[in-house]
């Protein structure tokens, strides 16, 4: 399957640090891995956990606000999805 890149490692960063910044307490996410399809689990821990690893394999990163605040992404039942890869003939 051929998959566009829609982030890069600067707007990925971005987000990270938007997030981190949250108070009292940053929302939950997870992602899913471009290469095997694995979702992570939830986790709050912004700073090393997110870009562990690096960037490069996250296909989406879902997250979970715990308040009403909008977030850049498509709407989910468990928050908001960011994309970091679209297949072809996504609607973004």
């Amino acid at each position: 399957m051929s998959l566009t890149p829609l982030m890069n490692d600067t707007k990925w960063e971005e987000l990270r640090l938007a997030m981190y910044r949250i108070e009292p307490l940053p929302p939950a996410w997870r992602t899913r891995c471009v290469e095997n399809g694995y979702v992570s689990p939830w986790d709050r821990e912004w700073f090393y956990h997110f870009r562990d690893g690096g960037y490069g394999s996250i296909e989406w990163v879902e997250i979970k606000p715990d308040s009403a605040e909008h977030l850049p992404g498509l709407k989910t039942d468990n928050g908001f999805r960011i994309l970091g890869y679209a297949t072809p003939g996504d609607t973004i």
